[in-house]
């Protein structure tokens, strides 16, 4: 009978083992992807960067209908990207790395501004070479078959060199209203220690604030119209609380640190650089006019490239900004404004990448002296022997009026600080003071 009952309870257990276990099975469906169960390979759509990307839909949750627009707008832009891309990488190579050499091989432009210049010019090289061909691809091809290192490295490479612009301008800005506050400082030829180490903070900074893009970043494989696709993009489905957090709070802290600090800092100082001028203008001799002329024309030409910048990064952070604070994708009416984000998004896309190649153009616009030292650099096939010597020796010529302009500073500087001297000194003589006086 115990026997019996044993039995009895044995099968009572095993039956309630298999009725939860056959409850159980349908929710441990295995996912064969992470996207696989919530994704619809319908729902699939580019962003501005041609990466397919997945849209995260929640299980029973009703979607508006899809927008045809997307898909035309994305089709147009695809050649234009292109083409802009080609562009900018043949202009910035050759623009760029001209920079690099005449700093390098003059060096009488080896000054703090034009180091400072030249370090932005040699984070833009990086990007152009890393980052440009390989979004190229990513325009023109669905599947990404660099790997996860270079999935990860191309964004990273991007924000340092955005970085590098960003703090770079800050610290021009900086100098700047320096050069001015500071009259009685002779300007040498060469890098200071200060400058030096100036430029090793910057790009230590930029790369410690691009490494949450590396980290962000990551490969996917997914199955799209019967083709298994592997997709680089920022992943969704982030792991720990401060990356969920940059996840969210990405585009307004690009918009805060990457956009709005340059334009903050070079206002600020440049206000002041414009009081100090005048506020010393009538103590200001009329024989420094051409060392004044030098300062401007450098202050001028950094202001040009904040101007540059500001210009070629406004498209993209507006419409990125719009985006987050207008656009409601659950809206049935959203379609024309997804159309109108996404036309922006692309011009945006275009002018950021112009960004990396036109300084060296702005340069050779605003600034004489770059003017002359690209000339001998890139039109030496063009121009006759003479004259390509001209072009050599204008930069040292230029050196030489800078450190006499530089003597003429010092020596006027000396001679009206004397003659405020001698004012006090008969100024109190007339009221009788006398050194003797003075001390009792």
């Amino acid at each position: 009978m115990k026997t019996h009952l044993l039995c009895l309870e044995v099968l009572l257990l095993a039956g309630y083992v298999l009725v939860v276990s056959g409850q159980l099975k349908p929710k441990e469906v295995a996912p064969q992807d992470l996207f696989a169960v919530t994704q619809r390979p319908e729902l699939v759509e580019r962003d501005a960067q041609g990466v397919v990307r997945p849209n995260m839909t929640m299980p029973r949750r009703r979607l508006p209908p899809m927008c045809t627009g997307p898909t035309e707008i994305r089709d147009t832009f695809k050649y234009i990207n292109t083409l802009v891309s080609c562009l900018v990488f043949v202009v910035g190579i050759i623009g760029n790395s001209t920079l690099l050499r005449i700093i390098y091989k003059n060096k009488c432009m080896r000054n703090g501004p034009n180091i400072l210049i030249g370090s932005l010019a040699l984070g833009d090289l990086l990007h152009i070479i890393i980052a440009i061909p390989i979004n190229v691809y990513k325009l023109l091809a669905e599947d990404w078959p660099f790997g996860v290192t270079l999935c990860k490295l191309v964004p990273f490479v991007q924000k340092a060199s955005v970085g590098i612009t960003v703090l770079s301008l800050c610290a021009l800005s900086i100098d700047r209203y320096r050069a001015v506050a500071s009259w009685s400082r002779i300007k040498g030829i060469g890098v200071p220690k200060w400058m030096a180490i100036e430029i090793t903070l910057i790009w230590i900074i930029s790369i410690i604030l691009a490494v949450p893009e590396a980290i962000a970043f990551d490969m996917i494989t997914m199955d799209y119209k019967g083709e298994h696709l592997r997709i680089c993009l920022l992943h969704p489905m982030q792991n720990t609380n401060f990356m969920r957090f940059y996840k969210s709070a990405k585009d307004w802290w690009l918009f805060s640190a990457y956009f709005c600090l340059p334009l903050v800092c070079t206002a600020i100082f440049y206000t002041l650089m414009t009081c100090e001028m005048l506020r010393k203008k009538n103590g200001v001799q009329i024989a420094l006019s051409d060392h004044l002329k030098q300062r401007r024309e450098v202050a001028k030409t950094v202001f040009c490239l904040v101007l540059v910048f500001a210009l070629c990064w406004l498209p993209l952070h507006l419409s990125r900004i719009l985006k987050l604070t207008i656009y409601d994708e659950k809206d049935p009416n959203r379609c024309e404004l997804l159309s109108f984000f996404l036309v922006l998004d692309y011009i945006g896309i275009n002018m950021a990448s112009v960004n990396s190649c036109i300084n060296p153009i702005a340069l050779y616009i605003v600034s004489k002296r770059f003017k002359n030292c690209f000339r001998s650099c890139l039109c030496c096939w063009c121009l006759p022997a003479e004259m390509l010597m001209d072009e050599k020796q204008s930069c040292m010529k230029l050196k030489v009026t800078d450190r006499a302009s530089d003597q003429s500073h010092s020596r006027m500087t000396n001679k009206s600080t004397t003659a405020l001297r001698r004012e006090k000194t008969s100024f109190g003589n007339q009221r009788g003071e006398t050194p003797l006086n003075k001390k009792l």
